[in-house]
């Protein structure tokens, strides 16, 4: 019974002590459980205050570039809209001032007529009172004379003009016999200048336009190609060239501008074979352009060579038949240089064969229509005119004397000391004087295009100049070893002020100064 109370007992405590220690094990494991779910959820917390950090950071520089871009975008298109609306306030300055000239110069001219309306009814006035008095003076003394005469004024008016009749009749004959003598003497003469005449009428209009070339391209594709990148490869051939090469939506063309005909040329012919070859650089631009300008050397020979053969005129100097070759790319106030002296030449030659001048002064004349403005393709610029130094050229190359004389005559620069002188004078004028064949403006921005080129080139260091943009552009390429960068500001500042102070243009002219160093090294 005791044994068995104690077994009891001990059993209860033992299943009590059991109890203790299990509710005291699961206690502390459900500490530790909840200390582990609160480092979670804190390093969890933490992560996602970091990850909101970085993303609020994220689009916190997404903002600032995009507002950059926009600010950027906006200071471009007030720049672009500051500097329209300084060209029209220059242009309304502009039409301002030339109103106001107006203005003035028609008050002037308003008070001149004033005053000269004035003076106008003055004189009016007393002329009238001097008529009127002469008039009274006049019956006086017809009154007087019919009194001594005995006569009526008709009567004396009808004798006096029956012996006028008489006279008059008697001197007229005479005259018309001497007329008629003189005419049979100048008769010839008279019918070669109507002849002359009815040549001046033949000469149908010829004139072309030369300030653009269209160059066609078989896709919008190759455009890309020839910008480059950054607009690299542009800007190689043009400033290889010198033409303005104008690339927009146009579809399947490329505008190419310039004053210089032969410059568009090489341009296009240039631009033709970088296409079909597809490879198109900086370095290969510049490769095919001097390719391209010997190429064009030789077709300048062939064009010249044709045109003697052509025309019949023979036995040229190979420098003669080169520049006649050049006039096709040149032009005389908006009229093709070589039509106009095919066409003098051959006006030449009939002039000389209906004036019965003899087969050799009819050759003489035509070879002389032909090369009267070779002084206008000129392989080095001169201060002569293009007649004199034409003549100069002619009479090195060992042209004959007469020839010679007309070139240098036909603008009256010289004495004309033979008779196809005054004959390519005449033809020149012909074919220069029909409606619509030569264009001034033309002849007067081309000149203007030119000033600007040689203003810059007289500058030190000075490598090219081109006028660009029909002239609103000046690029000037300058020798690297020569001037340096604060160098080329300068010079940019000085050829703009000179063009400022000593040309007269239309708008504004950007100088652009472009300098580069090349490092060339051959491995062999």
């Amino acid at each position: 019974m005791d044994s068995t109370i104690i077994a009891a007992i001990v059993a209860i405590g033992a299943l009590l002590i059991g109890v203790f220690l299990g509710k005291l094990v699961f206690a502390k494991n459900t500490r530790q459980q909840v200390e582990e779910a609160d480092a979670i959820a804190k390093k969890t917390i933490e992560d996602a205050k970091t990850l909101a950090e970085t993303l609020k950071e994220k689009k916190l520089l997404e903002a600032k570039e995009h507002f950059l871009q926009l600010k950027s975008t906006h200071e471009k298109d007030v720049t672009q809209r500051t500097q329209k609306i300084a060209e029209n306030e220059n242009k309304l300055k502009q039409q301002h001032q030339q109103l106001n000239e107006k203005t003035s110069a028609l008050q002037r001219q308003t008070q001149e007529n004033e005053t000269l309306k004035e003076n106008l009814e003055n004189q009016i006035k007393a002329f009238n009172i001097k008529k009127t008095e002469l008039d009274k003076h006049h019956e006086e003394h017809v009154k007087r004379l019919e009194k001594v005469a005995g006569l009526s004024a008709e009567q004396a008016k009808t004798e006096l003009m029956e012996v006028v009749k008489e006279e008059a009749r008697t001197r007229a004959m005479a005259h018309v016999k001497d007329i008629m003598e003189e005419a049979k003497l100048n008769a010839s003469k008279e019918a070669k200048k109507i002849i002359i005449q009815s040549i001046q009428r033949l000469g149908s209009e010829q004139a072309i336009e030369n300030a653009i070339t269209v160059f066609n391209l078989e896709s919008d594709e190759i455009k890309g190609q020839i910008i480059g990148r950054e607009g690299r490869n542009i800007r190689a051939l043009e400033a290889a060239t010198g033409v303005d090469l104008v690339i927009d939506d146009t579809p399947e063309a490329i505008v190419l501008s310039c004053f210089d005909p032969l410059r568009r040329e090489i341009a296009r012919l240039s631009l033709q074979r970088l296409v079909q070859d597809g490879r198109i650089h900086p370095a290969r631009i510049e490769e095919v352009v001097e390719k391209t300008k010997k190429q064009l050397e030789e077709q300048i020979m062939e064009i010249g060579e044709r045109t003697i053969i052509e025309l019949g005129v023979h036995g040229l100097h190979k420098d003669l038949v080169r520049l006649v070759g050049k006039m096709r790319f040149r032009s005389s106030y908006g009229q093709n240089l070589l039509m106009h002296s095919k066409e003098t030449a051959n006006l030449c030659g009939i002039m000389a064969s209906e004036l019965g001048l003899g087969q050799k002064v009819i050759k003489l004349a035509k070879r002389a229509g032909l090369l009267h403005d070779i002084g206008k393709v000129p392989d080095e610029e001169t201060e002569l005119s293009h007649a004199l130094l034409g003549a100069k050229v002619a009479e090195r190359c060992g042209e004959h004397a007469s020839i010679v004389n007309a070139i240098g005559a036909h603008h009256d620069e010289m004495e004309m000391l033979y008779i196809i002188s005054p004959i390519v004078q005449a033809c020149d004028a012909i074919s220069g004087a029909r409606p619509g064949a030569r264009r001034e403006m033309m002849a007067s921005y081309m000149q203007r295009i030119k000033d600007l080129e040689n203003l810059a080139m007289a500058y030190t260091g000075v490598e090219k100049a081109y006028a660009i943009q029909a002239g609103r552009e000046l690029r000037v390429m300058v020798e690297a070893d020569k001037i340096n960068d604060a160098e080329s500001q300068k010079l940019s500042f000085e050829i703009a002020d000179k063009i400022q102070k000593e040309m007269q243009y239309p708008g504004q002219v950007k100088v652009t100064v472009i300098r580069e160093l090349r490092a060339v090294n051959v491995a062999r």
